[in-house]
């Protein structure tokens, strides 16, 4: 068993994910990456495959992470795809993929990691949203709602709790990664959006200092983004 505080986060082989896994990995906690994906890049964490859109691949997270590391003090929920769609034009089947990930994704980490967490009391869970909550936007319905649909997972949970575990949820705005080439139905870059951007150590260093916070403060909302972008 790790005498390291303890991470779990998803989707941390690259952008946003990466940034915090080694952020959090150089200021010594033990950091379990839950991606699809090996990450790219030298990495102090420990890479687990897993496809949190699958409810086996999470159940094989929750027995690893438990069996060889033991009860998550931060539970970060990063993995997310996004898609850039008309409702009249767009695929269902698309949609619900999406859904799957950025949603029920992070309800099957929490149904997994919380009922330890909670017996033991002091963790933190993270949740990476999106300033698409804010704004309706065309093509951006089903990955809003997505998001949308997080966030008020996150203020439920936090009353569902009480003071047992603290919830934040990052909002980013235009970060700077491969989020935009990984897009469905999307040809968008970060250069033609053109209100500049962050780059993902911007958002990592932010969970730091939410986690360097005391263990009786809370940062329940927060909204990141460049100047020039309208919020």
């Amino acid at each position: 068993m790790s005498k390291k505080k303890i991470v779990v986060i998803t989707g941390g082989s690259s952008g946003i994910g990466a940034a915090i896994s080694a952020t959090l990995s150089r200021q010594g906690y033990a950091v379990v990456n839950a991606d699809v994906n090996s990450p790219k890049d030298a990495s102090e964490a420990e890479h687990f495959p897993c496809d949190v859109s699958s409810a086996q691949d999470v159940a094989n997270l929750y027995q690893y992470v438990l069996s060889q590391y033991g009860i998550p003090d931060v539970l970060v929920s990063n993995a997310g795809q996004g898609i850039h769609e008309k409702i009249a034009e767009g695929d269902p089947e698309k949609w619900a993929r999406i859904i799957d990930i950025n949603l029920m994704g992070s309800l099957r980490l929490l149904r997994s990691f919380l009922p330890d967490m909670l017996r033991v009391r002091g963790g933190t869970v993270i949740f990476i949203s999106s300033t698409a909550v804010k704004q309706a936007y065309p093509y951006g319905g089903i990955y809003a709602a997505s998001n949308t649909a997080l966030n008020v997972i996150a203020r439920t949970l936090q009353l569902e709790v009480e003071d047992a575990l603290r919830v934040s949820v990052i909002s980013p705005g235009v970060v700077d990664t491969a989020f935009f080439k990984n897009m469905v139905s999307s040809g968008h870059t970060v250069e033609d959006i053109g209100w500049g951007s962050l780059s993902a150590q911007h958002v990592a260093g932010l969970i730091s200092t939410i986690l360097n916070l005391p263990p009786s403060v809370k940062l329940p909302e927060v909204t990141i983004s460049p100047i020039k972008q309208p919020l």
